[in-house]
């Protein structure tokens, strides 16, 4: 079996686990991955980095995952001791991706994946250009994919919604060139909101491990 397949597997499992935890009802992780990846390609972002990017989009919640903070899936604000607490997610995230044989690429994204564009995002406040590309392509499809699905606390957003949201935050969390070449994805299934659709799981069989993986392309 060939070793990109292996590893793209490994990694689904894991972010199939990750989003279990955190309430998803349907594979938030692989659609990041498929989004970010569509996005990347209109940067024209080399192979390997786009590889890298989809790893990391796998692996962006293993830091959560790790953590198994009830916190996570509870409705209402977080109090300032569990803000702090969870800005540790991404450096741990990094670890663990490190951990399962992510590359460095793909280890920093996971750690840069909540910088905001205006230096207020965490844990090293990074802005603008210091920023990797891949780490602000994963960020904007995130958001978008967090925002237009079910979560335990609150129902999905439509597409409509989230693409204003992103329009408002542009400039502020997320990179403008990102958000404009985002919102110039279309036909493009990963876009659907699942604001009308049932949230039954779909969490179902190794089959579906292996097909999402072959989809991601690794």
């Amino acid at each position: 079996m060939n070793n990109d397949l292996v590893t793209s597997e490994a990694f689904m499992q894991l972010a199939v686990s990750a989003d279990e935890f955190e309430g998803y009802a349907h594979p938030h992780a692989a659609r990041i991955a498929k989004l970010a990846d569509e996005t990347a390609k209109l940067f024209n972002l080399a192979r390997r980095d786009r590889l890298s990017l989809r790893v990391a989009a796998l692996a962006h919640d293993l830091g959560e995952a790790a953590m198994r903070r009830d916190y996570i899936k509870r409705a209402g604000a977080l109090n300032d001791e569990e803000r702090l607490d969870l800005a540790r997610h991404p450096v741990i995230g990094e670890q663990e991706a490190a951990r399962y044989g992510a590359d460095r690429g793909a280890q920093l994204l996971v750690r840069w994946h909540q910088e905001w564009w205006n230096g207020a995002g965490y844990p090293d406040a990074l802005r603008r250009e210091q920023i990797p590309l891949g780490a602000r392509i994963l960020r904007v499809a995130d958001a978008y994919a967090s925002l237009t699905d079910v979560r335990p606390y609150r129902p999905a957003r439509n597409v409509e919604e989230a693409r204003r949201h992103l329009t408002e935050f542009a400039g502020l969390e997320f990179d403008p060139r990102v958000v404009r070449a985002f919102l110039s994805l279309n036909a493009f299934a990963e876009l659907n909101d699942y604001a009308e659709k049932p949230v039954d799981k779909v969490w179902e069989s190794e089959e579906m491990i292996r097909q999402l993986a072959d989809e991601l392309q690794f």
